[in-house]
């Protein structure tokens, strides 16, 4: 039986995409620059690079922020200061939220099987403050961020963290749930549990996310 619950939480439980468009447009036009669609395409495939460079290890989370605005500015010529615009980024990225269809019921739905603890590398006060928006903090037992915990995922280190501070934990009743073959599967792997893909690319209007939430449950219900 599964009953402790891991889950990822950009990508997983909230549309990121959405929010990051959102803001990131937003962003720019406080500070005076116009940007498109495609300049904001640009900015989420650097963004994404970074974030893959993070969890090898290759860059921190602070130097991240900045760097992704200094590429993005010196590609297409814009004459702004990364790190204003990194702060500025940051500052409005917790009044954005956009939590994908059914993610509220699905947490609801586990916490009457079981517990509930989040497992995430995104900014520790930016994930509160999304945890409030999307209303996810009823559900939850607990909060695993990077930025407080000191390791981040896909470390070894983290998972460990995550299971030596779980009240009456158990390995064969736990399961990681997330997007990442590269954060989250290997986090599992590295302390042998469970893992169910959450893929975002496939939520569309025809195909919501309630669907994979479902698909996940039963296969928590036949375990």
């Amino acid at each position: 039986m599964k009953d402790i619950f891991l889950l990822d939480m950009d990508d997983t439980l909230l549309d990121f995409p959405r929010a990051e468009r959102a803001n990131f447009l937003g962003t720019l036009g406080r500070l005076g620059v116009n940007a498109d669609s495609d300049v904001y395409a640009r900015f989420h495939a650097i963004n994404d690079a970074l974030w893959k460079a993070h969890e090898r290890g290759e860059i921190t989370r602070s130097r991240l922020t900045v760097k992704r605005f200094e590429l993005l500015f010196g590609e297409y010529g814009i004459e702004a200061s990364a790190e204003e615009a990194a702060e500025a980024y940051y500052e409005h990225f917790g009044e954005i939220c956009y939590p994908f269809d059914g993610a509220r019921e699905f947490l609801a739905e586990l916490s009457q099987r079981g517990r509930s603890f989040i497992v995430t590398n995104g900014g520790a006060r930016l994930q509160r403050a999304h945890i409030d928006l999307a209303g996810f903090g009823p559900y939850l037992c607990g909060l695993f961020i990077s930025e407080e915990i000191g390791f981040h995922k896909p470390m070894p280190e983290f998972a460990a963290y995550v299971e030596g501070h779980i009240d009456r934990y158990v390995r064969e009743r736990a399961v990681w749930i997330g997007d990442s073959r590269t954060s989250d599967m290997v986090c599992a792997r590295s302390v042998g549990i469970d893992f169910l893909l959450f893929d975002p690319t496939a939520v569309t209007p025809s195909r919501p996310a309630a669907e994979q939430y479902a698909a996940f449950l039963r296969t928590i219900d036949s375990d």
